[in-house]
């Protein structure tokens, strides 16, 4: 088994390197350690500061695993099916979640002595695990990790690369890229890679209840899963649940399974309501300038009214996990013809931009310097000049509601400024007048009465001229 998690600087955390002494493991180390199934191996591919990695590199011994469970006569014995020849050397489970308990204890704890000030930092990390077993749910990372601030990238694994006709595996390579703390990442994983898996190698007790609640205390009870959570990670063992319920809810009557669901992340907020607003709009062909990853894109697949669908991004890295994530290379011609991507930046005139109903720049604006602001406004709405543009930007008034962003800080550190109501609403109008629009605004997400709500958005749409 492999993972990696890897910082990189943020506007705050310059030294990447701050995360070696959070996980009390030395750069220039390679260390051993034994493991009651195996032997765990932690090493630092690249330490700097402009990116530092620790890998752990877990060594199963398939036979030492199954006598391991014959000792303690306990488990569950569908773990060990096939006994010798399984996948539980290979792929991620509570085997590495342990290895993660055991070897990163002091980290798990949310102690460094050495730099307390580190210990509630939100660092820029990057987790990669690149086999996952999903039980062929595919979409289950998503729902575990997103609500928790991660993205999401969760990339299916060919039973066979040389016989695509086979299809998928149950697995999935897994990336998960937020700011977080160390601890609360470790946590995270410590806690949902066995729900993943769904299967644990050991015998679970009343004592896994209790860690379960130490260590997933504080977003459990919120967490939309929760009951799928907890389900699993105790072995469906319902008075467990219900033991974890009565201290995370202690006034709930309603059972486990009807906990009331949080909102939605803003992220998955804003690509509904942009899909929403283009469905309502009646447009067919929709270019996403800044597709990023791709998901916008995905979002719009499922619904037959849009019959040209681009993603276009300056990113080439980008744009290769957006065709990872929308699987093209698996879509039929038809579909080929329907949805595409390409290389290209919203600050220059394409020609292939021109022709489409909709253009899209979500969360775009913000990244683009201000001196090219006049630029990307010729590209899209003097060059391109589609009939409707849809522009969402973060609303800097709303960030006094965010206690841990410092003021005058931004929400991303690749962002170059961030609008006010005000400031977006007047540059919006002038754009409109300029080129002969129209422009209607709304918020995505919960409205402060005061403030307005999180993400801004702008319709444009292209005013019919006099005969």
């Amino acid at each position: 088994m492999l993972l990696t998690l890897t910082s990189t600087p943020t506007s705050r955390f310059t030294d990447a390197t701050a995360l070696s002494f959070l996980v009390h493991k030395h750069p220039d180390k390679v260390q051993t350690f034994d493991l009651s199934v195996g032997k765990a191996t932690v090493l630092y591919p690249n330490a700097g500061p402009e990116e530092t990695t620790v890998a752990l590199i877990v060594d199963v011994d398939p036979i030492e695993l199954v006598q391991s469970r014959s000792r303690r006569g306990k488990g569950n014995d569908s773990f060990a099916l096939g006994q010798y020849v399984n996948d539980r050397p290979y792929a991620a489970s509570s085997i590495l979640a342990v290895a993660l308990s055991k070897l990163f204890r002091t980290a798990l704890a949310g102690t460094c002595t050495s730099h307390p000030e580190l210990v509630d930092a939100e660092l820029a990390l990057t987790v990669s695990i690149p086999v996952v077993p999903v039980g062929g749910d595919t979409d289950l990372p998503r729902r575990l990790f997103e609500p928790l601030g991660w993205d999401v990238t969760a990339v299916p694994v060919p039973l066979d690369p040389h016989l695509p006709d086979w299809g998928d595996s149950n697995f999935v390579s897994l990336t998960l890229t937020g700011e977080h703390t160390v601890q609360s990442t470790l946590r995270h994983l410590y806690v949902l890679l066995p729900v993943l898996d769904d299967v644990k190698h050991y015998w679970v007790g009343s004592d896994e209840a209790d860690k379960l609640v130490r260590v997933a205390g504080e977003w459990l009870a919120a967490h939309p899963e929760a009951p799928l959570i907890m389900s699993r990670y105790l072995a469906r063992q319902r008075d467990l649940v219900e033991s974890v319920v009565d201290r995370l809810v202690p006034d709930a009557a309603e059972p486990v399974e009807e906990l009331p669901r949080p909102e939605p992340p803003l992220a998955r907020r804003r690509t509904e309501a942009v899909v929403e607003a283009l469905r309502q709009l009646h447009v067919r062909r929709v270019v996403d300038i800044g597709c990023g990853e791709g998901k916008l894109i995905e979002a719009l697949m499922p619904h037959a009214q849009f019959d040209r669908l681009v993603g276009v991004d300056v990113s080439a890295r980008e744009l290769a996990r957006a065709e990872r994530r929308l699987k093209l290379a698996e879509l039929s011609d038809l579909q080929r013809e329907r949805v595409s991507l390409m290389q290209s930046s919203a600050t220059y005139r394409d020609s292939r931009l021109k022709g489409f109903d909709a253009a899209v720049l979500m969360e775009v604006v913000e990244h683009v310097d201000a001196t090219r602001l006049p630029a990307l406004v010729r590209s899209v709405f003097a060059d391109a000049a589609p009939q409707v543009v849809l522009l969402t930007t973060p609303n800097s008034d709303y960030n006094a509601l965010y206690p841990a962003l410092g003021e005058g800080k931004f929400r991303h550190p690749d962002h170059r400024f961030e609008f006010s109501r005000a400031q977006f609403e007047e540059w919006a109008a002038d754009i409109a007048t300029d080129h002969g629009y129209s422009v209607h605004f709304s918020f995505v997400g919960s409205v402060d009465p005061d403030l307005g709500g999180p993400t801004q958005m702008a319709i444009f749409t292209k005013e019919a001229r006099e005969s």
